[in-house]
This record gives C-alpha cells, structure tokens and sequence, in this order.
C-alpha cells in the first residue's frame, strides 16, 4: 500500500545507483528513526562517492548555534590512515573493553555489545569509511578553564548533523555507527590528518554496507524519563491511559 510503513529492516544491498538511493531515502521518517541502530559489521565493499555526498548534503541540514554552520567533514578511505586510528582504537578499548567485561560480560545483552565492538576494533581497517565530524573556530584559549556552558554550546553544533548523517545512512541501507575511542587523544589525531588546531574532531562515524540486519530497539518506558517541573514529578507514571 502506498505510504504504508513498512519495515525494511532486512539488509540492504550495496548500490551506487543514484535512483534507487533516493528512492530508499523516501523511507518514513518514523521508521527510520524506530529501526535506527548502531550496526558495527560492515563489509569490505566500497562505498560510492555519490552515496556518501548525499548522506552528507542531508547531515548538514542540522541547525547549528547562531547558524554558524561551523561543521567540517574528513572522509577516510586510505588504509594506512585508518590503520593509525585502528592503532589507537586498540589501545583505548583494551582498557575501556576491559573493564566492561569486568563489570558487567556477565549481561547477556552487555556481552552482545562488546563482542560487536570487538569485531569493529579488529576490522577498523577494513571499514570504507570512517567519517570524521569536526567543529570549526571552538574555544581554545591556552590554560583557561571554559565554562561547561561553553563547552555544551560548541559541540551541540556538530550533533544534530551526526544524528542527521545516522538517519540518512540508515535510510540508505548503509551500516553506521558513532564512536569516539580512536580519537582519545586530539593532538595525535590532528597529527594523522595534517589538522590545525583551529578544528576539533569530535567524532567518527564508519559506514559500510551492513553484514546482518537492522531492527527495533529495545528502549525504557518513556514515563520513567520524563520530570515536569521539579525533578521527580512523574506527570505520565502509570500511562497515558
């Protein structure tokens, strides 16, 4: 039935055809965002230029702080760069993987999530791109505290865009993910990408075409989230009904 929401949670499969990427990125808007899911496994089949361009012309749709549209983009397709982040990558998830694993590799759902890290930490080369998401002209003023308001207002500029680029690469049957690890430390990250220090990379996004499915999420009770006015006041506790 025309306009029906149907779920295309199955995999899709790679395609450099203009059509048909604009004709999967008609899907509705609810079921994008209901079937949105951190999908790691990705396979090594190259990425079209023009699929990822698309994706981008829709991440920068995003509002941005006093509309500075102070978003800067770095594709990564070259091996032996993504091989020095994967480096990084490694060392930070040995420590971060580890102590998850400590702390709860007993959760069956926990255990789910490393084991697909893992997988991400051993083929970060193999990934055809990795998206870095940059903020341009932040504060940098050398040995000064900034407030935290300062901070939050900054970086609120780049993830919207990041969510946008998610959607738009879920839409289009590419896997995605949103990671920070490999960028724990800025400095040599700006010295893999020849980067000034005028621009900070935020996040990475990978993309690839998915090995396996997406699918609905499992998500809390958004009664138990939602405070009115005071904290603890539960306006919805019990439902809506």
């Amino acid at each position: 039935m025309a306009g029906e929401d149907r779920d295309e949670s199955g995999p899709r499969t790679p395609t450099s055809d203009p059509e048909e990427i604009e004709r999967r990125l008609q899907m509705p808007l609810q079921l994008a965002i209901a079937t949105q899911r951190t999908v790691r496994r990705v396979l090594p089949d190259p990425v079209d230029d023009a699929v990822l361009r698309r994706c981008l012309e829709l991440a920068i749709e995003a509002p941005t702080g006093s509309n500075s549209q102070n978003w800067a983009f770095l594709v990564i397709r070259d091996r032996d760069i993504k091989a020095a982040f994967g480096n990084q990558y490694r060392r930070a998830w040995k420590l971060y993987g580890g102590l998850g694993q400590r702390l709860r590799g007993g959760d069956p759902a926990t255990a789910r999530i490393l084991k697909s890290v893992q997988w991400q930490v051993d083929h970060f080369e193999e990934i055809p791109v990795i998206v870095v998401c940059c903020l341009r002209g932040g504060p940098h003023l050398p040995l000064v505290p900034m407030p935290a308001l300062a901070t939050s207002s900054h970086y609120g500029s780049i993830y919207p865009a990041v969510q946008n680029l998610l959607l738009a690469a879920r839409a289009a049957g590419l896997a995605a993910s949103l990671i920070t690890l490999p960028l724990w430390s800025t400095l040599h990250a700006r010295r893999i990408l020849h980067m000034p220090l005028t621009v900070d990379p935020v996040c990475m996004v990978p993309l690839g075409w998915p090995i396996g499915r997406y699918g609905r999420k499992k998500r809390r009770e958004v009664d138990a989230l939602v405070h009115l006015d005071r904290w603890g006041n539960r306006p919805w506790e019990g439902g809506t009904g």
